[in-house]
C-alpha cells in the first residue's frame, strides 16, 4: 500500500503469501500487486509433514483457490466496466524444491500440470535444492545441487504450457525421470517414432509442434508460408 499509494509506484510488484494469511489480507493485496504467489515448496504432502510441518495442503491450496476465483470475477468484471479495479493482473505462481525430498520427475510434473488447470496458473518454478544443512532429513552438504534436472523440469514445463503436451506424454510410473543425455520433447519424439519422418506440407500444427527443434514461431510459420507455396 505504501507503494502504492504513498510512493506512487506503478511498477511490477510480485507478492507471495505465507502460511495462516488471512483471506482479507489476500485480497487486499490482489488489488495492490500485479502477481500473487503460493509457494508448495515440495511436491507432496508427506515431505511438507516431515520437513515443513507448518505447511500442509490447506494452507497452500485455500489461498491458491482464492486468487484464482478473484482474478476469474475481476476478469470478468473487466468485460463490463473498462475502469474496474484489477486483481492479481499478472496471475499467480508457485515454486517447488527439486532435490530435498525423493519425489520423481513424474510426480513433480503430475503436481505441476494440475496446478495448470485447477488454479489456472501462470508459471511453476523450479529450484534446484542447495545443501547447505547436516540435517540427517536432507541430502548431505557434499551432494551437487540437480541443475540439470531443474533445467530438464523446465524444459518439460514450457511443453505442457506452449506445445500442447500433457504430462503422462512425458513420464510416467514405468519411467518417472527424466533422461538426462536428450531434453524431454526429444526424448519423446525417438519413443515415437512410429510418428515420423513428419511432413511439413501436411502436417498439422500439433504434429509440428512436436517435432524437435521446431519452436512455436516457427510451427506457426510453417502453417501461413505453405498456403501460397
Amino acid at each position: 500500500r505504501l507503494l502504492r499509494n504513498e510512493y506512487h509506484f506503478g511498477g511490477y510488484i510480485h507478492a507471495k503469501t505465507i502460511p495462516g494469511t488471512s483471506p482479507e489480507l489476500i485480497q487486499q493485496m490482489g488489488y495492490l500487486a500485479d502477481r500473487l504467489s503460493v509457494n508448495v515448496e515440495l511436491p507432496s504432502e508427506q515431505s511438507l509433514h516431515l520437513l515443513a510441518p507448518d505447511k500442509g495442503r490447506h494452507s497452500i491450496f485455500r489461498p491458491m483457490k482464492q486468487i484464482a476465483v478473484s482474478g476469474a470475477a475481476s476478469r470478468e468484471e473487466l468485460t463490463l466496466y473498462r475502469h474496474a479495479p484489477k486483481f492479481a493482473p499478472a496471475g499467480q505462481s508457485t515454486q517447488m524444491i527439486v532435490g530435498a525430498t525423493p519425489e520423481t520427475d513424474y510426480q513433480i510434473l503430475h503436481l505441476s500440470e494440475s496446478l495448470y488447470k485447477k488454479y489456472s496458473l501462470k508459471r511453476v518454478f523450479f529450484s534446484a535444492y542447495m545443501p547447505v544443512s547436516d540435517n540427517p532429513l536432507l541430502p548431505s552438504v557434499d551432494t551437487k545441487p540437480p541443475l540439470l534436472r531443474e533445467h530438464r523440469l523446465y524444459q518439460a514445463d514450457w511443453l505442457l504450457r506452449f506445445y500442447g503436451f500433457e504430462a503422462r506424454e512425458l513420464l510416467d510410473e514405468q519411467n518417472p525421470n527424466f533422461n538426462p543425455l536428450v531434453d524431454p520433447k526429444c526424448n519423446w519424439a525417438l519413443n515415437h517414432l512410429e510418428l515420423f519422418p513428419v511432413d511439413v506440407n501436411k502436417a498439422p500444427l500439433e504434429m509440428l509442434l512436436r517435432v524437435p527443434g521446431i519452436g512455436v514461431v516457427s510451427a506457426k510459420r510453417i502453417v501461413t508460408v505453405r498456403r501460397t507455396g
